[in-house]
């Protein structure tokens, strides 16, 4: 298979002084194997630095995922994922293809960034095999005023299906999200709370491009930021004299007090990003107190669904 290969101004500059040079003092054959070889060594150098393509994925986000112009949310066009769920299938076939011993290989950044690609694109094609219920489900909602709480039924029970064929066994969303993304001592880095999504309306916004081993330090603070500036889930309230957040934070506590960068409280982490969770100077000091009454919102699970 022919590789591309993408050169800055210096490289060709490189290549061109080093061909000037050679040409001098070596004859045709030895010169094309030089050639070779520096190329074999780019080829290389550009393989280990993408372990795996996710450009499937990624062009399916761009054209199906439509975010909210700061990006604090994103809504899903489930239609068009569905028309298009044969590319779908294809990069969740190439997902389940990876050996664990090759994903071991990889640096952390990659690994990491591949598992929270995996979670969100099976959550899409769960939420494609269970559409028409989700849909039947809204249908009745004038007539059943039990349709909320069985829709918020339905998608907690997907999470525990086994239907995620990874490193040679079947995994729910549920197991892959504590098994590998969450597990304590592995990456132990909160912010991947505000990069997977789990279909509903109050989760973080599900990006609308594939996350990168190269990029996923900056994807996350980026994540991070977009959602604690959301002032309809995360606000300090002046009047009330409290922290108001998403029940995200409640949920995951323990994955905030893990010392991702020395902070081993939610209080500490709150306090980190007080210029994007509270708008007034007063606000933002007493966050740095860390002393401070923190109220969890109540979590709306209905689906993120983008209607036509």
């Amino acid at each position: 298979m022919m590789s591309c290969f993408f050169f800055t101004l210096a490289d060709v500059k490189f290549i061109m002084e080093t061909n000037s040079v050679l040409s001098k003092r070596t004859n045709p054959m030895e010169l094309k194997q030089y050639i070779f070889a520096f190329l074999l060594c780019i080829s290389a150098s550009t393989v280990l630095a993408n372990r795996f393509d996710h450009a499937i994925w990624d062009n399916l986000l761009r054209e199906h995922v439509h975010m909210t112009q700061q990006e604090h949310t994103s809504r899903v066009n489930y239609s068009g994922f569905a028309l298009y769920h044969g590319l779908l299938s294809k990069y969740l076939s190439q997902l389940s293809q990876v050996k664990k011993s090759d994903f071991s290989n990889w640096n952390k950044a990659e690994q990491l960034a591949f598992l929270i690609n995996a979670y969100n694109a099976f959550t899409i094609e769960m939420m494609l095999r269970s559409y028409s219920s989700i849909a039947t489900v809204r249908a009745y909602a004038p007539v059943n005023i039990h349709w909320k709480s069985r829709l918020v039924s339905m998608i907690k029970n997907q999470q525990k299906i086994n239907f995620i064929p990874l490193f040679g066994e079947f995994l729910s969303l549920k197991e892959l999200e504590e098994q590998f993304i969450r597990k304590p001592g592995k990456y132990d880095e909160p912010r991947i709370h505000f990069a997977l999504n789990r279909a509903s309306i109050d989760c973080p916004a599900l990006l609308d491009r594939a996350y990168t081993g190269i990029e996923l330090d900056q994807q996350l603070e980026s994540a991070t930021r977009a959602f604690l500036s959301d002032r309809s889930r995360n606000r300090y309230n002046e009047e009330a004299g409290r922290l108001e957040v998403s029940e995200i934070f409640d949920w995951y506590e323990d994955d905030f007090e893990r010392g991702w960068q020395g902070w081993l409280s939610l209080s500490h982490f709150f306090s980190y990003y007080r210029n994007y969770i509270a708008d007034t100077a007063h606000a933002q000091e007493i966050l740095t107190t860390s002393n401070f009454e923190i109220h969890f919102l109540e979590f709306n699970w209905m689906l993120n669904e983008k209607l036509q």
